[in-house]
């Protein structure tokens, strides 16, 4: 059984094995993205619309839509693989 050179990396959280500086690097990069922009005002809309144990929002071009989390986890149908 091979193992990886990575596996020393890989933590809770690390599971692509990055090195301690490159994780911390990632993480900034992504909280940047998630906090800013455009996700900061989709979540405020999110939040004054107000969210259901029975459903996700979905942000469209003309606003935002109540979908079912059967059809919005189960791709609408297609099940969970692209093919």
């Amino acid at each position: 059984m091979r193992t990886s050179p990575l596996k020393a990396f890989a933590s809770k959280g690390n599971s692509q094995g990055l090195n301690p500086r490159a994780l911390a690097d990632k993480r900034a990069r992504d909280k940047n993205a998630a906090m800013g922009g455009d996700r900061k005002d989709k979540k405020a809309q999110n939040q004054r619309i107000g969210q259901r144990s029975d459903s996700d929002l979905h942000h469209t071009g003309s606003g935002v839509k109540r979908v079912s989390i059967k059809n919005n986890r189960g791709f609408f149908g297609n099940g969970t693989k692209k093919e």
